[in-house]
């Protein structure tokens, strides 16, 4: 244990007991919590970012959109609104934040909207569109006022939440025994390499209940058909992911990292168009791009720029969680119609 240890533990058991009575507070019901009369699937973790809750998200969307209609209700985080805010013609990064924006862009079927308050949210998505099926829960799974009926939960392979600790110690921000709340798990960032000893190896490190599924995904990045040398732009949790791609791909990369979410300012501008001008162009995220635009930043380097775009792989394990959410979708819209009749 290092010196960083010996003052963080004692600060991350303050915290971890702040959170406990929080939970205390809602399972003795001294604390709302709500349910709603429509299938809501929640992606979320313990920890406090880097496990791909968005590309995660996309990919429910792609495998639900062809047969049901699908919404999905995200915090907004770091938006400069407040409320209930459906995503239109009008939204950008700063009225719906950059996960959300990204969303609506890229599936514009879908019906995406942003509110502080989930159960607030839920309910006016079902009342502008009562024909929808299932509402997707992006980073949910704290807000303990709304009762998702199936809970996703990620955890990265090579920072499993069973091997870390709470937050400011660790990266956890709820406790480890709350993942029994879930219905399954799906540990993220798996190399591509990845064999069936190794799922064992984690599937016995973890020892989840029965009634639990555990499932393993990748992320592949898209080539881009650049050439030459890129400086990379990332405001993300955890930029190593990206970068162990693009080193793999282009040499002579070099990272400029920003916190996540972060808004680009004016200074931002003048020493990232400063450092550019050693590379031959600037690759960055798709969550970037989209808070880029509009921007300065956006303008004087858009000849140059370019985002990557990313996707998640579940192999082998989407046939049978598709199967999982699909069965949970038709039950509960089976059970909530028998209870309006």
């Amino acid at each position: 244990m290092t010196w960083t240890d010996v003052l963080t533990a004692p600060l991350s058991g303050l915290y971890a007991t702040a959170v406990w009575l929080r939970h205390l507070l809602y399972d003795e019901h001294v604390l709302p919590s709500h349910e709603v009369d429509i299938p809501t699937i929640c992606v979320g973790n313990l920890a406090v970012g880097g496990t791909g809750k968005t590309p995660h998200v996309e990919a429910l969307i792609r495998m639900l959109s062809p047969r049901f209609r699908v919404a999905v209700l995200s915090r907004g985080y770091r938006r400069a609104t407040h409320g209930f805010v459906l995503a239109d013609e009008h939204a950008t990064a700063r009225t719906i934040g950059d996960e959300a924006m990204l969303l609506y862009m890229k599936y514009p079927e879908v019906r995406v909207a942003v509110c502080e308050d989930r159960v607030r949210g839920v309910r006016q998505l079902q009342k502008q569109f009562p024909d929808l099926d299932v509402i997707l829960l992006d980073d949910a799974f704290q807000h303990r006022r709304l009762k998702a009926g199936y809970n996703i939960i990620l955890t990265s392979y090579d920072r499993l939440y069973k091997d870390d600790h709470m937050l400011p110690w660790g990266r956890l921000r709820d406790l480890k025994q709350r993942v029994l709340k879930a219905n399954a798990i799906i540990v993220t960032n798996c190399p591509d390499d990845l064999l069936p000893i190794d799922r064992r190896v984690v599937d016995n490190h973890l020892r989840l209940p029965a009634y639990m599924q555990l499932y393993f995904s990748r992320i592949r990045y898209q080539e881009v058909g650049m050439q030459g040398r890129p400086l990379v732009l990332a405001g993300i949790a955890n930029p190593q992911y990206l970068m162990q791609y693009v080193q793999h791909h282009y040499s002579g990369a070099e990272l400029m990292a920003f916190p996540d979410h972060h808004r680009f300012t004016d200074r931002d501008t003048e020493r990232i168009l400063a450092r550019a001008e050693a590379f031959d162009f600037v690759l960055t995220t798709e969550k970037d791009l989209v808070r880029m635009h509009g921007t300065p930043l956006y303008d004087r380097l858009a000849s140059r720029l370019q985002a990557i775009p990313i996707e998640v792989d579940l192999g082998e394990d989407l046939a049978p969680l598709e199967k999982q959410l699909v069965t949970y979708i038709k039950e509960t819209k089976n059970r909530c119609a028998s209870s309006r009749s």
